[in-house]
């Protein structure tokens, strides 16, 4: 069996589902750039450790490049598995971070390529907070009118995915092109 070049793993909120719109968006925009992806299911752990514990202990397909993706709660259980996973990026979308109940406020990524995408009039998450994380791990920041869901914003999410995800495949394509050159 063959190593699908780049696996994308998405992390769905707390009261949202694996194939919720936006992940069903995303994941199209994935398969168009020949990304595979998978979304597991969360919906039964109301905690985010045991979220994050289950997203550790999947059996991912083979794979050269790993990208997680999260959402919300999604979006602090895919920065701490970054610690141990080291994916070649961190997409999130309106992370929960700086929140009451989570055993970290500002969990630092497994990943230097961070993209933070946060609505302006985001109800849960204090936009303030994920201006302040950006800073502090040179994120790239996102921050568009809309709410926590940012349903109203999907098109402009799946640009900015495209994007992210046209970058951090091609990174690695590049270098590996580049050290074919240098042997000629």
């Amino acid at each position: 069996m063959s190593a699908t070049s780049t696996l994308v793993v998405f992390a769905h909120g707390k009261e949202s589902g694996p194939w919720g719109s936006k992940i069903r968006h995303l994941a199209d925009v994935a398969g168009r750039l020949g990304a595979a992806a998978i979304s597991p299911d969360y919906r039964d752990l109301h905690d985010p450790q045991a979220r994050v514990k289950r997203l550790l202990a999947l059996p991912f397909p083979s794979h050269r490049k790993l990208v997680l993706v999260g959402s919300s709660m999604g979006g602090y259980v895919s920065i701490v598995a970054s610690r141990q996973l080291r994916p070649a990026g961190l997409f999130l979308m309106a992370p929960a971070i700086d929140l009451p109940g989570y055993p970290e406020a500002s969990p630092s990524p497994g990943t230097d390529d961070l993209e933070i995408v946060m609505g302006w009039r985001d109800e849960v998450i204090a936009p303030a907070s994920i201006v302040e994380y950006a800073r502090q791990y040179a994120a790239r920041l996102h921050l568009l009118n809309a709410d926590h869901r940012l349903g109203g914003v999907l098109p402009e999410v799946g640009e900015l995915f495209r994007r992210f995800l046209d970058r951090v495949i091609s990174e690695g394509d590049q270098s590996v092109r580049h050290e074919a050159q240098s042997h000629d």
